[in-house]
């Protein structure tokens, strides 16, 4: 039996992976905002299911849901960092205060929780680390530059995690979803720049306007994601990252293509600026 520590656990992905883990035996730490919401949503869960209140900003209440977790099943198998929100807007709209708030939670939040947890990790020398990061942690797209800023950093901290623990006998990997038939596109997941340049309609507007029209028309099925997701608990040939939907690895393969044809182009340039000799 794995026993899986999940946070968002109350919606989304975080719901999926929480309903998929359930299915196949295993014990859930669902932590929530609203843990209600949890068990409202899986009521016949029984003791196999512990939702807990935890807000990644608040450091009391990660400790306490991460003690309730060891007291109630003795040790936690898989950690999904999969709390998380988006910002859409140009770069230049974005406030100060606006991008301090999204790296709070998709950043510094996963930091926090991922810190507490990996303690009980190694003394154990199993575990697995899942970051649900974003193709927006490998490709930045007008409109979406803190959002992606945040999903990168997400993944640097992912892929040396998964160097870094590797010899500990713990394995980390990055979740890189495209768009997916969630709830992320709401206002209660997804935020606008309170300040609007007209200069930028055509960039950061039709971002603005894609996520408006596109929520739950999106290609994503959050149920295959969450199934692929679970198989990873028993998957031993771990990459850095993994992809989710087309849209993701398409995305990404394009990227890639576009990055070994700068760096051929720009490969004199480059290697001009080491001492000769």
């Amino acid at each position: 039996m794995t026993v899986w520590f999940i946070t968002g656990a109350s919606r989304g992905f975080g719901l999926e992976i929480t309903r998929e883990a359930l299915s196949r035996g295993d014990s859930v730490v669902a932590s929530a905002r609203n843990p209600r919401a949890v068990l409202d949503a899986i009521p016949d869960a029984a003791d196999r299911l512990l939702a807990v209140a935890m807000d990644v900003g608040d450091p009391a209440q990660i400790t306490a849901a991460v003690e309730a977790a060891i007291a109630r099943f003795g040790h936690v198998d898989v950690l999904v960092n999969n709390a998380g929100r988006g910002l859409v807007g140009s770069v230049e709209e974005t406030s100060d205060e606006e991008i301090r708030a999204i790296f709070d939670v998709n950043v510094f939040g996963l930091l926090a929780i991922t810190r507490a947890v990996l303690p009980h990790m190694r003394s154990r020398g199993t575990g697995l680390v899942v970051n649900l990061s974003s193709v927006g942690g490998f490709v930045a797209w007008p409109g979406w530059g803190a959002y992606a800023a945040t999903k990168f950093a997400v993944e640097a901290l992912s892929e040396a995690m998964t160097h870094e623990l590797a010899p500990l006998g713990i394995r980390s990997v990055a979740i890189e979803p495209g768009p997916f038939r969630t709830n992320f596109l709401d206002g209660s997941s997804l935020g606008f720049t309170h300040h609007v340049i007209e200069d930028y309609a055509s960039t950061a507007g039709a971002a603005r306007t894609w996520a408006t029209d596109s929520n739950y028309g999106q290609q994503g099925d959050p149920v295959k994601a969450a199934k692929i997701i679970v198989d990873l608990a028993d998957r031993e040939d771990l990459p850095e990252r993994i992809q989710l939907g087309a849209n993701a690895f398409e995305d990404v393969a394009a990227k890639l293509a576009r990055t070994a044809r700068d760096q051929e182009t720009w490969r004199t340039v480059s290697l001009s600026a080491d001492f000769d000799g």
